[in-house]
């Protein structure tokens, strides 16, 4: 099966949308279709053996809609440009014809020329209703794509948003035709009955709601486009013994690449000569620059902010880090949540339901009052008032706003499902190494017996320098951080199992466990007690003896990340049961879990049984999140209700998540569920309104509280709301770009 995702252009409300996944999914060889409104992009999956991306963009031509092909963005602007020009024109002449056309009959305002129009009216009414004719012409042809598309879409049984206005509006004008023609015949009676007004403004007011529409829905994807234009169009690599600027698209793989203090990074790549801070904000949403040497690692479009380096290309164009993580949130922003399939089912039926009421209530009240004129204001005034668009956009807008704003603070959500199940979770397993702590040892202890702690420390590390075991290592890295100058090891020994020997400075040096000591015959009775409180703080002890004698004890832990407890605390306050995970010892695990405040321990599970502890939680009706690091977490992130991955772990980690936070910070899990329940209180709230405006406003165009003795909605002021609903509901999904992190 082949994903392939494609830009549409030409569709103007959700039962378009409706409409072109239908007849995609209905293709011999596609197995799903998902098309999304206010991305304007359809994403597909299909059989290539059955059937060529060729016949599909032929279906989709065919059904009245446009592939585009490169450009979105482009096109994009072009549209909304086109837009705000035709409103503009629309409502240039769209004024005065209100003004002709309302002037004469408000009698309690004194206003401009309103005794000339009313004269006009009664004594030359041909003329007062060719003036206004004139006036909507104009009108009618910047908004003539509601009539070309809406009757097209009647004609394939397929009605659309399109329809409605054509309808509504037609009926407004052949009307109003038919009453000109009438006082032609010499019936001045017939102005009263003129709707040319009523279809300019309904026009008008579309139009405007239209332009308010694709500029918000411009502003939902701001996130993506600026990760997009983050990255340099050229790069400057060493060339034939000097440097060359070249287009970023002929970088490759193994060139050098030199960037100078204020430049960005143009491909990811290994640091290989210069020292600089590196601003990864746009990566990671830390907005601390970060230290690079080389041997460091950089990512395209990252700021270089202080140093000259130079770096080898490592990954280029899609590969980027930059590249992957837009193309995750593009593929977020173009997926759609479980909630948004009441509003597809209902969008599907929408329109033909409207129209039928449109009839049968024009036809109601022609046979209850006799008036066609007020008959045919409640056909109009229903048709316009309905508004699909509303329903289309709730989730969408939302969920493109949500996943960028995520984007933003270093935290990308896959799709509309991983946020919409992100906010109910009741349960969270977080791995213990790489998660809670840091995920390699660090020393946190060193206790010397007859020597000063530096000393001790110094002594140890100089032996340990030619040792690759993880804690002898940092043994050698806490010395280094402490400025502390080593010596070379005239000779060195591992002792598998036991510890390592080597003379420093004179000396003969042992660094181990208590078996390499008790070997060598050096009492450790005195340490006892030390080491048994040590390795029940989920340390472990290293003991250092010099010349035969005891030197002391330097202990190494994985130690907790500083921000661990704040994050555990803030999730259990989000009434979130918080267990921890760990293929270490009982004891161990449970000396970290008390530092952190976890009360759940689930201590020495093997990495294939991960999997089957979030099973039994998920067994007692518990909607779990696993947050792990490594590729044992792979299986436990896929089981998951939801997997959220560390971002500076493994990419089989971040395949098998949802969520991936690229920050190697716990209190980044918090913020992930907080973004996701305000994403879906947003969409709620948008399903609201949108289902609210027009299961009140259909009835009250349909003249329900005008049976009472209440007012009648009139056609412009349905038009007004209509568009008003949609421009709502894209206001309320903006409000998410207020989110701010912790």
């Amino acid at each position: 099966m082949t994903n392939q995702i494609l830009s549409i252009q030409g569709m103007h409300c959700a039962a378009c949308a409706q409409r072109l996944e239908k007849i995609i999914q209905a293709l011999a060889g596609v197995e799903s279709a998902s098309v999304n409104i206010a991305t304007e992009k359809a994403t597909i999956v299909y059989d290539p053996q059955q059937i060529r991306l060729s016949d599909i963009r032929e279906a989709i031509t065919k059904a009245g809609f446009q592939v585009v092909a490169g450009e979105e963005r482009v096109h994009k602007q072009k549209e909304v440009k086109t837009l705000g020009y035709r409103c503009i024109i629309a409502m240039v002449f769209t004024l005065p014809l209100f003004y002709i056309s309302m002037a004469p009959m408000i009698h309690m305002i004194p206003l401009p020329f309103a005794a000339s129009l009313h004269h006009a009216m009664a004594h030359n009414p041909l003329e007062y209703a060719l003036a206004q004719l004139l006036l909507t012409i104009p009108t009618l042809i910047v908004g003539r794509r509601f009539y070309t598309d809406g009757f097209k879409a009647l004609i394939r049984r397929s009605p659309n948003m399109d329809s409605l206005i054509a309808i509504g509006t037609g009926a407004a004008m052949v009307f109003s035709l038919y009453n000109t023609w009438r006082i032609a015949r010499g019936d001045a009676m017939a102005v009263d009955a003129l709707y040319y007004e009523t279809a300019g403004v309904i026009i008008a007011l579309i139009l405007l709601g239209k332009t308010l529409e694709a500029l918000s829905k411009g502003r939902t994807g701001e996130a993506i486009e600026k990760l997009m234009g983050l990255t340099p169009s050229t790069a400057v690599v060493l060339w034939e013994g000097g440097e060359k600027e070249i287009p970023i698209s002929e970088v490759e793989i193994g060139d050098i690449v030199a960037v100078r203090p204020g430049g960005r990074i143009p491909v990811d790549g290994t640091v290989t000569a210069g020292h600089t801070a590196i601003d990864e904000s746009m990566l990671t949403g830390e907005s601390l620059p970060v230290d690079k040497e080389a041997g460091d690692s950089v990512y395209a479009a990252s700021l270089n902010t202080t140093g000259t380096i130079r770096f080898r290309a490592e990954k280029i164009g899609a590969d980027t880090a930059l590249a992957r993580i837009i193309q995750l949130v593009e593929d977020a922003q173009g997926s759609k949540a479980p909630i948004a399939q009441l509003a597809d089912i209902v969008a599907g039926t929408f329109v033909p339901v409207v129209c039928a009421i449109a009839v049968l209530a024009g036809i109601a009240w022609f046979l209850g009052t006799g008036e066609i004129r007020f008959a045919l204001t409640i056909f109009i005034s229903v048709l316009v008032i309905a508004c699909p668009c509303a329903l289309g956009l709730a989730t969408p807008t939302a969920i493109m706003v949500g996943t960028g704003k995520g984007a933003e603070n270093g935290i990308l959500i896959k799709g509309g499902e991983a946020l919409e199940v992100a906010h109910g979770i009741t349960a969270m397993v977080l791995d213990k190494t790489g998660t809670i702590t840091e995920g390699k040892p660090a020393v946190t202890d060193v206790l010397p017996d007859r020597v000063e702690a530096d000393e001790l420390l110094r002594l140890a590390a100089s032996a340990e320098r030619a040792s690759e075991h993880p804690l002898g290592q940092a043994i050698v890295r806490s010395a280094i951080e402490k400025g502390l100058a080593l010596w070379e090891a005239e000779r060195f020994m591992s002792i598998t199992g036991r510890g390592i020997e080597a003379t420093v400075n004179g000396q003969t040096v042992l660094v181990g466990n208590c078996k390499l000591m008790e070997e060598r015959g050096i009492s450790l009775m005195e340490w006892e007690e030390t080491v048994h409180k040590l390795a029940g703080e989920g340390k472990t002890p290293m003991y250092v003896a010099a010349n035969g004698g005891m030197g002391g004890v330097i202990a190494v832990a994985d130690v907790v990340k500083p921000s661990s407890h704040a994050a555990i605390q803030i999730l259990k306050k989000m009434g979130i049961e918080v267990a921890m995970i760990t293929g270490d010892s009982q004891k161990t695990a449970e000396a970290i879990a008390r530092q952190v405040g976890i009360d759940h321990v689930l201590a020495e599970v093997l990495p294939e049984d991960k999997a089957n502890e979030i099973k039994a939680l998920q067994a007692q009706g518990k909607k779990v999140a696993m947050v792990g690091d490594g590729i044992n977490d792979a299986p436990a992130l896929a089981q998951a209700d939801i997997g959220i991955a560390i971002g500076s772990g493994t990419d089989i980690a971040m395949e098998s998540a949802d969520i991936v936070l690229m920050r190697n910070d716990l209190m980044d899990v918090p913020t992930a569920i907080r973004l996701s329940k305000r994403t879906m209180r947003t969409i709620k709230q948008n399903l609201f309104w949108a289902f609210g405006y027009n299961v009140i406003g259909i009835p009250v165009a349909a003249g329900a509280l005008h049976l009472f003795g209440g007012p009648l909605m009139s056609p412009m002021l349905a038009a007004a709301a209509m568009s008003l609903s949609s421009v709502s509901v894209l206001a309320n999904a903006l409000r998410l770009k207020r989110f701010r992190g912790t």
